[in-house]
C-alpha cells in the first residue's frame, strides 16, 4: 500500500532513485537556508560571550593572512572529529551538543558546508561567519601574524 505525495513539485531522484545531482550553488543555497550566518561584528560579539570560533583554514592561508586571536584552528579534513562531543578525538573545547560554534573558513563557502555537517552530528548552534577571515580582517577586526 503506498502512502500518498504530499502537495508540491515532484522529488527529484538520480541514478538508482538516489538523490538528483546539484550544483554547490543550489547546494550552498539548501544549507544555509538551515541556520542563520553572522556577520563579522556578530562573531566577534558571539566570541566575547563565549562562543568557540573555528578556523578551517588550510596552513598556507593561515601562514599568509595571519590568525583571528583565540579562534580553534581545526584544518577541514579534521573538524567532525574534533568537535564531536562524543568522539574519541575531540578537542577539550567540544564540551557539548549545545555549544555555540562560528566556523570560519577564507570567504565564507566552505564554512558553511562544515556547518551543514555538524548540523548533522547534533551541534544545532553552529553557523558560519559571512565572507570568512577575508570580512573579518576587511571590519578590522583583530588578526595575529
Amino acid at each position: 500500500m503506498s502512502r500518498p505525495r504530499p502537495a508540491g513539485p515532484p522529488e527529484r531522484t538520480g541514478p538508482a532513485g538516489g538523490p538528483a545531482p546539484v550544483g554547490i550553488d543550489e547546494l550552498l543555497e539548501r544549507v544555509r537556508s538551515g541556520f542563520v550566518r553572522v556577520g563579522p561584528g556578530e562573531a566577534a560579539a558571539a566570541a566575547a560571550d563565549g562562543a568557540l570560533l573555528v578556523d578551517i583554514r588550510y596552513a598556507e592561508l593561515r601562514r599568509r593572512d595571519g590568525l583571528i586571536p583565540g579562534a580553534l584552528v581545526v584544518e577541514r579534513n579534521e573538524l567532525e572529529w574534533r568537535l564531536d562531543p562524543y568522539g574519541s578525538h575531540r578537542v577539550p573545547e567540544a564540551v557539548g551538543h549545545d555549544l555555540r560554534i562560528v566556523v570560519i573558513c577564507d570567504e565564507g563557502y566552505a564554512s558553511s558546508l562544515a556547518v551543514a555537517s555538524l548540523h548533522r552530528l547534533g551541534l544545532h548552534r553552529a553557523t558560519d561567519l559571512i565572507g570568512g577571515f577575508q570580512a573579518w580582517r576587511a571590519a578590522g577586526l583583530p588578526v595575529q601574524a
